[in-house]
């Protein structure tokens, strides 16, 4: 295989042949009688190439785009990505490319495709209005099909694998899938004594205090799709219809408000004008005065994530460690404290 890889990042290696020639099992993908005019380098990603596929059927100029992926890792990327995003379509179509199909190419050993419509994009990030009130339809329209939390596929964080699982409830579905990604962060960044401590209280004190109010004393939330990554880099306007669009999904079933955490990061252009203004479309969760803790407790997996991610990095496992401490010494009794202040109001 003759190879020069633009990118060499945490094992994912995508050969720059990939994005040269248009392999068969791509072609098997395409509508019958499909002519292929081009192919070309369309886009920046850390852990993919991708591409514009330029066609012309039935005498009509017709685009495809094209993310390739390497590797075992790269194949379940594009499986998981690909039932994230048909899943979305199905709800909104507007809102996504329409993913057409994945596979594995014949030509080039170990690479993996996704396969999608291609959305003419601008640079802009969306209409703040526009934007909150289509996500907000997609976490209404978007129901568990049991009624449980989680997925069912893996799905990638970046290059990161998550192992959804299902839960019958929110705080069990958080606690365990949060304890698996901090291990993840531990064994990839190496032990931090200071964070063990501290996420002892975050798991026995900070979760329960946080989430189990959710589903007790009468509130209940259900579980939403939600996309999962939904930063400024995997968003984006329609140039040509001028409605948001999302992209890269990594969906699951969560509480709708999992999604704004991201949201809080600081290097996130999608900010706080947009969590307060979604709240406009999506009412908080009941009990509505934890809600700006419950998107900090939210924002600090996001970090956990992050700090996995960027291993070459000590920002985010700084900024995973001062969000963690701010919520274990705010709320160091727990649930149990907040359940006994509110039993003797009641």
């Amino acid at each position: 295989m003759s190879t020069a890889y633009i990118e060499k990042n945490n094992g994912v290696e995508v050969p720059a042949d990939a994005i040269r020639i248009i392999d068969p099992q791509v072609v098997k993908k395409l509508p019958a009688e499909t002519a292929i005019k081009s192919i070309t380098a369309h886009g920046a990603s850390l852990w993919t190439r991708t591409a514009k596929i330029e066609t012309e059927k039935d005498g009509h100029a017709v685009t495809y785009f094209l993310k390739t992926m390497f590797g075992e890792r790269g194949r379940r990327i594009a499986s998981g990505e690909f039932t994230a995003m048909s899943t979305i379509y199905k709800l909104n179509p507007d809102l996504v490319p329409r993913p057409l199909a994945w596979g594995s190419y014949d030509n080039i050993p170990n690479v993996h495709f996704l396969l999608c419509e291609f959305r003419n994009m601008t640079d802009e990030l969306p209409a703040i209005d526009k934007f909150v009130s289509q996500v907000a339809k997609l976490h209404r329209d978007g129901t568990s099909p049991d009624g449980r939390y989680g997925f069912s596929d893996e799905t990638y964080h970046g290059n990161i694998a998550i192992e959804h699982g299902w839960s019958d409830s929110w705080e069990e579905y958080f606690t365990r899938t949060t304890r698996a990604l901090l291990d993840l962060e531990q064994e990839v960044q190496g032990p931090s004594e200071e964070l063990l401590e501290l996420s002892t209280s975050f798991f026995d004190k900070v979760i329960p205090r946080l989430l189990r109010p959710l589903e007790t004393g009468g509130r209940s939330i259900k579980p939403c799709l939600i996309h999962g990554d939904l930063w400024h880099g995997n968003t984006s306007t329609d140039r040509d219809t001028n409605v948001p669009i999302i992209f890269d999904a990594a969906s699951f079933y969560a509480h709708n408000e999992y999604e704004l955490g991201v949201w809080r990061q600081p290097w996130n252009k999608i900010g706080k004008a947009y969590r307060d203004r979604y709240h406009e479309y999506f009412p908080t969760s009941q009990p509505g005065e934890d809600v700006d803790d419950r998107n900090a407790l939210y924002a600090t997996r996001v970090n956990i994530l992050d700090s996995i991610l960027y291993r070459d990095e000590d920002t985010y496992r700084k900024m995973l460690i001062e969000w963690m401490r701010k919520l274990v010494e705010k709320f160091p009794g727990g649930y149990e404290q907040w359940e006994h202040a509110h039993a003797q109001i009641h």
